[in-house]
């Protein structure tokens, strides 16, 4: 996975620049995601040293997503469940002790993470692309990813003497516009992150769960798609097969959105599936205050 560069003003670390926003064509590895900073109404994509300029759309990378629409989203009505939200009406604290909050406002979504993972700014979009697309158009992307081990291996495939982080799992949200069901939603989701991250241009090693109706704690309810991949040829060091799992539902205003997990498939230290569904199990709708520590 690219590292993208934020200055510790937590504005873009910009290495070019182009008059009117025009783009050099980014250079990019096969098969890694992409992180990039998110700024203003242009998201400037900062990786492996290039700068380049993308708008991207609506789904936080994919369906389209304006940056400049990005303020809360509205609050839900209270868990029905009865679990515990702390603090009230004005935010949750992580629902698993010891874990911590992650949230995307702009798309009314909260969840949590063990405390491992290395949650990254609500600017931060992760996101992959075809590799042969000089334009970085995303497939699909995710807001505010959580990351589990960053470096989980690091090599230098193209022998540029430029080395590459490639993390074991993220997991983040995104928005669906344009989709007609939570069931849609979730597997179109969920076959773009594997196919993007792991076995492009192949994409007929893909495995497709069928769609599975789950109900967080917090009582939100949608539809749970799981995509793998097998076999897919190891021809650099980092490379492995892919696991997604896209949770697709609809926030507070009524939008299809959804969470995501992305991982290394088939290796040691895949991230069990019962770490996973905790994971999932604390999404919930995003109220002002989350995340809050």
């Amino acid at each position: 996975m690219w590292q993208g560069q934020q200055s510790p003003s937590g504005e873009p670390n910009q290495q070019k620049t182009y008059p009117g926003s025009a783009p050099e064509p980014p250079r990019r590895p096969r098969n890694r995601t992409t992180i990039a900073v998110v700024a203003a109404a242009t998201a400037v994509v900062v990786a492996c040293g290039v700068t380049g300029f993308l708008v991207l759309r609506d789904n936080d990378g994919g369906k389209a997503n304006d940056p400049a629409e990005a303020k809360p989203a509205a609050t839900g009505p209270a868990s029905p469940d009865g679990s515990d939200r702390s603090a009230a009406e004005a935010g949750s604290g992580p629902l698993v002790p010891g874990w911590n909050t992650v949230v995307n406002a702009k798309r009314g979504i909260t969840f949590d993470v063990p405390a491992s993972w290395a949650r990254q700014s609500a600017s931060w979009v992760s996101y992959v692309a075809e590799d042969d697309d000089p334009e970085e158009k995303p497939l699909v992307a995710m807001m505010a990813p959580a990351v589990l081990k960053e470096k989980w291996c690091t090599s230098d495939d193209n022998k540029d003497g430029n080395e590459e982080d490639t993390s074991l799992a993220s997991t983040g949200t995104t928005g669906e516009k344009g989709s007609k069901s939570a069931a849609e939603a979730a597997e179109d989701t969920a076959k773009n992150w594997v196919y993007g991250a792991y076995t492009q241009p192949d994409r007929t090693r893909l495995s497709i769960g069928e769609p599975e109706s789950y109900r967080t704690k917090s009582g939100v309810e949608g539809s749970l798609v799981t995509v793998t991949s097998s076999g897919t040829p190891k021809t650099n060091k980092c490379d492995s097969d892919g696991k997604a799992m896209t949770f697709a539902f609809k926030n507070a205003a009524g939008d299809f959105v959804s969470w995501t997990y992305i991982g290394a498939h088939g290796v040691p230290d895949e991230v069990s599936e019962t770490t996973i569904r905790q994971i999932l199990s604390t999404v919930r709708l995003f109220k002002e205050g989350d995340g809050q520590d």
